[in-house]
C-alpha cells in the first residue's frame, strides 16, 4: 500500500490485515523509510516478525526491536544489508554471485556511485 506518509501506509496495512483476518506471523514488512522506534512498535503490535528497510535506522528503533524479538534489517540494497536484531530468523544461503547490485536509478538521490 502507498500513502502520503509511510506511517499512514503502515496504518492502512494494519487495518486491512485486521479487517480481513490476515495472520501476520508469516509476513515481512518492507519500507523505504528509516527504521524508527515508531515503525518498530507498529510492526510488533501488528504481529509481523520481520521489518526490512532500504534506509537506515535509529538506535532506539534497534533497541526496541531487540527487546521485542523483532528481526530488523536495515540498509537493504542490492547484495548488502545490515541485520540489526533477530538474525536467527534469517537463512544465509543465497549465492551472492546470482544477485545483482542495486541499479543506479534505484539509489537514493545524491548517492555516489558504489554506495
Amino acid at each position: 500500500m502507498e500513502d502520503v506518509g509511510r506511517h499512514n501506509a503502515v496504518d492502512k496495512i494494519a487495518g486491512w490485515m485486521y479487517r480481513h483476518g490476515i495472520n501476520a506471523a508469516d509476513k515481512i514488512l518492507y519500507t523505504t523509510g528509516r527504521l524508527t522506534s515508531e515503525m518498530t512498535i507498529k510492526t510488533v503490535r501488528m504481529g509481523i516478525p520481520i521489518l526490512v528497510s532500504r534506509s537506515g535506522f535509529t538506535a532506539w528503533g534497534v533497541d526496541l526491536a531487540r527487546q521485542a524479538g523483532l528481526t530488523l534489517v536495515g540498509r537493504a540494497r542490492g547484495k548488502r544489508f545490515a541485520v540489526l536484531s533477530g538474525a536467527d530468523r534469517i537463512v544465509f544461503d543465497q549465492d551472492l554471485a546470482s544477485v545483482d547490485e542495486e541499479a543506479p536509478s534505484h539509489r537514493r538521490k545524491g548517492a555516489a556511485d558504489g554506495e
